[in-house]
C-alpha cells in the first residue's frame, strides 16, 4: 500500500471515530489486530457492540465506500469478531456489523455515512 493511500485511510479512520463519538458511541479499539487481520473500530451503542469496517474515497468512480466490503471481507470480519471476543472476555447481549463510510473532501470536513448493520 502506497504512503498517500495509508494517508487517506488513517485520516477516514479519524474522521470515523470522531463522527461515532459525537453520535454517542463508545470506542473501545482501534486498529485491533491479530494474526488473521484487523478490525478498524470496536464500539458500544448502548448494550449493542459494533464492529465497524471504515472505508474512504475521494471520489465515487469507484462506486460507494460499502460496495468496496464484499463477501470475502465481510466473512474476515466476522471471523476477526469472534477473535477478538475469545480475547476481550466481553459479553455483548447483541453484536453487529457496520460499515462507516468516509467521503475526504478537497475542501472542509469530509462526509461521513454510520451505515449500521451493514452486513
Amino acid at each position: 500500500m502506497t504512503a498517500a493511500r495509508q494517508a487517506i485511510g488513517a485520516y477516514g479512520e479519524r474522521c470515523a471515530v470522531r463522527h461515532l463519538v459525537e453520535a454517542g458511541l463508545r470506542v473501545v479499539a482501534r486498529n485491533w489486530r491479530c494474526a488473521h487481520g484487523e478490525i478498524d473500530i470496536i464500539a458500544w451503542e448502548g448494550d449493542v457492540l459494533a464492529f465497524c469496517e471504515v472505508k474512504t474515497r475521494r471520489g465515487d468512480a469507484f462506486g460507494t465506500p460499502a460496495q468496496a466490503v464484499v463477501g470475502s471481507k465481510s466473512h474476515r470480519l466476522r471471523q476477526l469478531a469472534v477473535e477478538w471476543l475469545r480475547t476481550s472476555g466481553a459479553h455483548p447481549e447483541e453484536i453487529r456489523f457496520d460499515v462507516v463510510e468516509v467521503y475526504a473532501a478537497r475542501r472542509g470536513r469530509a462526509r461521513v455515512e454510520h451505515l449500521r448493520a451493514a452486513f
